[in-house]
C-alpha cells in the first residue's frame, strides 16, 4: 500500500501503488502547467464516506511507494482519469472499484476504432 503525504497533514493517505501512480501522473502534469483540482477518494476501509483535498502548486505532496520498481500503467485509463481531472467535479476515484474500471479501459469494446494494443505508460 503507498501513501501520499498532503501538506502538513502527519497522517498520510493510504492507497494502492498502482492507483497512487495514477494519481502521480496527473498531479505532476496539472500542477507543473499551474493547474490546481479536486482530488476525491472514497471506498477507503479505513475511512467512511469520502474525502477530498484540493491540490495546487504551493501544497507540498509526497507519494511514498512500496515497490521499488514503477507500475505499468494503462494509457486508456490514465486519460480517462486525465480527462477527470479537468472536469469542474476533479478526480474522483472509489478505491473498491478503480481496478475494474482500469480493467474496462485495457480492453475497451470499441469495434469501430482500428485495433490497438493500448500501449502501456510506465510511472516514473
Amino acid at each position: 500500500m503507498a501513501t501520499l503525504y498532503y501538506g502538513s497533514d502527519t497522517a498520510p493517505i493510504a492507497l494502492p501503488d498502482r492507483l497512487l501512480g495514477y494519481i502521480k501522473v496527473i498531479t505532476s502534469t496539472k500542477l507543473r502547467r499551474g493547474e490546481s483540482f479536486t482530488f476525491t477518494w472514497t471506498g477507503s476501509d479505513d475511512e467512511g464516506g469520502r474525502s477530498t483535498i484540493w491540490l495546487q502548486p504551493a501544497i507540498p505532496l509526497r507519494f511514498v511507494f512500496t515497490s521499488p520498481e514503477p507500475e505499468q500503467l494503462v494509457g486508456e485509463y490514465l486519460r480517462a482519469l486525465a480527462d477527470q481531472a479537468n472536469a469542474a467535479s476533479g478526480l474522483v476515484v472509489d478505491t473498491r472499484t478503480w481496478e475494474s474500471a482500469e480493467e474496462a479501459a485495457r480492453t475497451p469494446a470499441r469495434a469501430a476504432r482500428p485495433a490497438t494494443t493500448g500501449r502501456a505508460v510506465r510511472a516514473a
